[in-house]
């Protein structure tokens, strides 16, 4: 970090955003903004918050995932299909540079709040769709989640062992991909706004990112009809690269997906003769004759301590990981350097740990100001702020639109 780094403005200071999505490709990317200086106000239905609250373990009641993805928002209530809300909305609208919803395709419009409505009263709002299956199509009303883009991507057909079914993943992989796309996409559209003076519609379906981290599947079949079977830890383009098990009972990862580290990692194992066979030459020759290389390489490590084959890798240049639960990856020595498991001083549950920012950017870098606020904390101070007078929310307020 620089010295201009303690008093710079973050990079995204001045920018406001309405989170207005749920569950969970939406708010991460609000997340992700909030991150860098943007002021987020998450906007929830006043009677039911959005339901990541609920998600996974809690403490004394509290969501501890709400924590992490509702940090450095400020939190708000504002029922939309109710006529206040609605004015409401245009209003918050009129001073905001971007909105993030995923209500599905027709739902804004249903409330008369559109983008013909939005655009109206702020020509340069950025307006963010993120939707299961995109604004149009013939999918596109369907209700969608990750799990659906993991399954129709090719992702699930192509991840577990070759006799096993399909697997998805334990987490939200599309949703979490598709969060950093749209936080990517905001910015694009923010920066043609610059050139142009005008906002636009960001239309992010979950079903496409995920499909563009596949990388060229699509191209291999267009071009050659290869389907990409499951193949488990194993890969089609380079061997050996396995999870192996250690002599304390551990597993560590290595990939050769240089020629060089391959060779490398087969004169530490005792089979510098393999590398004399003509298949040795490329990954992809390597990766017919796995059996081979994962016996080699496999049957060194078992009779080695985890700590004993990452030196010894180390030493050797090869590529090589220890496999890691959240309990190692807490105290990792490389996390701990980059801080990116970061302490947050929350004054509900006090000091919580969590995922830091995405990046580190030395001169303007992002934080994490505060964790997940109550729901609705902050309603009255973000009307105020906008002009209501302490009369006008009491009328939102008994008509249910808070």
């Amino acid at each position: 970090m620089t010295a201009t780094a303690a008093t710079a403005p973050a990079p995204l200071d001045g920018l406001r955003v309405l989170d207005l999505a749920t569950l969970f490709a939406g708010p991460l990317a609000a997340t992700m903004l909030g991150d860098f200086g943007a002021e987020v106000i998450k906007v929830e239905h006043p009677r039911r918050p959005d339901p990541s609250r609920g998600h996974g373990p809690s403490k004394d009641g509290i969501g501890l995932w709400w924590k992490l993805l509702g940090r450095n928002k400020r939190t708000m209530t504002l029922d939309l299909s109710t006529d206040g809300g609605r004015a409401t909305l245009l209003r918050l609208a009129a001073t905001t540079d971007v909105i993030i919803e995923n209500f599905r395709p027709g739902t804004l419009e249903k409330w008369d709040l559109g983008w013909e409505e939005l655009s109206a009263v702020n020509p340069r709002l950025v307006l963010t769709r993120v939707t299961g299956f995109g604004q149009f199509g013939p999918y596109s009303r369907r209700p969608g989640f990750g799990t659906l883009a993991e399954a129709m991507s090719g992702f699930a057909a192509i991840t577990g062992e070759p006799d096993a079914p399909p697997t998805l993943p334990p987490f939200g992989l599309a949703d979490s991909i598709a969060g950093l796309a749209t936080a990517y996409a905001v910015m694009t559209a923010l920066a043609g706004r610059d050139r142009t003076g005008r906002g636009q519609v960001v239309d992010m379906a979950i079903i496409e990112p995920i499909l563009t981290v596949l990388g060229p599947q699509p191209l291999w079949y267009d071009q050659l009809g290869h389907v990409q079977p499951r193949t488990g830890n194993r890969s089609q383009n380079n061997a050996p690269r396995n999870t192996y098990r250690t002599a304390d009972g551990t597993w560590v990862a290595v990939s050769t997906s240089a020629q060089s580290v391959a060779e490398r990692v087969m004169c530490l194992v005792g089979r510098p003769d393999l590398i004399t066979e003509p298949w040795f030459a490329t990954g992809a020759d390597r990766a017919r004759h796995t059996d081979v290389l994962d016996d080699a390489v496999g049957s060194w490590i078992a009779r080695h301590t985890r700590a004993d084959v990452i030196a010894a890798f180390e030493k050797a240049e090869a590529a090589v990981a220890p496999v890691q639960d959240v309990t190692d990856v807490m105290e990792d020595p490389q996390y701990a350097a980059l801080d990116t498991i970061t302490t947050v001083d929350d004054p509900e549950l006090g000091p919580l740990r969590m995922q830091n920012v995405l990046f580190r950017l030395t001169d303007t870098p992002g934080g994490i100001r505060w964790a997940g606020r109550p729901h609705g904390a902050d309603t009255d101070t973000v009307l105020t702020e906008l002009g209501l007078t302490a009369g006008e929310i009491t009328e939102l307020r008994a008509e249910g639109a808070l």
